[in-house]
């Protein structure tokens, strides 16, 4: 569901580098196991020449506030132990937040290694959070951003995906000379070269606008279906496609069918390997994020897979993603 994790390792070991992996067992989006594994106390295998190391951790990513801390914390635990005990010790150490539980873990890991580590947000804690109605209860909310600023401050580098979120952690207190912004990527071998893909967008002389990607709170589904309202009710010939799961997508389908919509399809989640034969199908790619000031200094890095492609965007989101988009001349904001 997510390119950066092999690919960034992948490309590290490329360039003469040791690389070696804690993560989970693969459970994302929807919270079940993938198919041909299982959830051990441990286990080690190796994925294009990298060295993975799978710990145990409470699978969920339902709107269950209780369910998703027992995610977090089942990491944070089980990567720690790991991270002092299995691995060799590290130069550096490279978290990927979110979860902040990620990077908690890279700051005791680093505590006990005496090894330096830097921490990559793609996600403002806990602004998200709040944004997305995980959590709302604003002591819970404090102790998160406690947390926050324990890892920003004993980083010894914190990357940060847009300029926007630079400039929020610089008015929070971090250190401007340690933040590097480097805005994300896409594997673009995997896009532009892509496997074939069982699915096909929908083949009834309409435009085919494709959303694909994470279907969660803070994309926004109901806006975008009150758009396809608002198309059909004009009898405008364009169908809106969601690609992708996430715990958004039933309540969506739900309103689609309750409101008797033709012109709006869901596709469910494909390989990363054959998602770029949606893509490049599609006639207009949409990204779309709820209007949030948070998601105005957010740039999603389903942007940046659009921009390989090579077809119109349009960017339903203001601020820094808006800003890509028009610099580049490649859709409309």
């Amino acid at each position: 569901p997510t390119f950066k994790g092999l690919l960034f390792a992948k490309k590290l070991q490329e360039a003469g580098n040791d690389v070696e992996v804690i993560t989970g067992f693969p459970n994302y989006p929807d919270g079940k196991i993938y198919a041909g594994y299982k959830i051990k106390l441990y286990s080690k295998e190796v994925v294009d020449g990298v060295t993975v190391h799978r710990v145990p951790l409470y699978p969920s990513h339902d709107r269950s506030a209780l369910k998703r801390v027992l995610n977090y914390v089942s990491f944070f635990l089980s990567s720690f132990f790991c991270g002092i005990c299995k691995v060799r010790k590290p130069d550096v150490i490279y978290a990927y937040h979110p979860p902040l539980t990620t990077a908690l873990s890279a700051v005791f890991i680093s505590k006990v290694r005496r090894s330096p580590y830097i921490v990559d947000i793609q996600d403002l804690w806990p602004d998200t959070l709040a944004a997305t109605g995980m959590f709302k209860n604003p002591r819970l909310l404090g102790i998160v951003h406690w947390f926050c600023k324990l890892v920003y401050r004993n980083a010894s580098k914190v990357v940060v995906l847009s300029p926007g979120f630079k400039k929020m952690l610089v008015q929070r207190g971090v250190e401007e000379a340690k933040i590097r912004v480097i805005m994300n990527w896409c594997d673009e071998d995997a896009l532009t070269k892509p496997l074939s893909c069982e699915h096909k967008l929908p083949s009834n002389q309409r435009l085919n606008v494709v959303f694909a990607g994470n279907l969660g709170n803070a994309q926004g589904l109901p806006s975008i279906i009150a758009a396809a309202k608002i198309l059909a009710d004009q009898s405008v010939a364009a169908n809106i496609v969601f690609v992708g799961d996430g715990i958004a997508k039933a309540e969506a389908e739900s309103s689609v069918k309750g409101g008797g919509l033709d012109n709006v399809f869901f596709v469910p989640r494909i390989p990363m390997a054959q998602i770029g034969t949606l893509l490049m199908a599609a006639d207009i790619l949409l990204v779309h994020l709820k209007g949030d000031p948070l998601f105005s200094i957010t740039i999603p890095s389903r942007t940046q897979a659009y921009m390989a492609i090579g077809k119109p965007i349009i960017m339903g989101v203001d601020g820094d993603a808006a800003d890509v988009v028009q610099q580049a001349d490649c859709g409309i904001a």
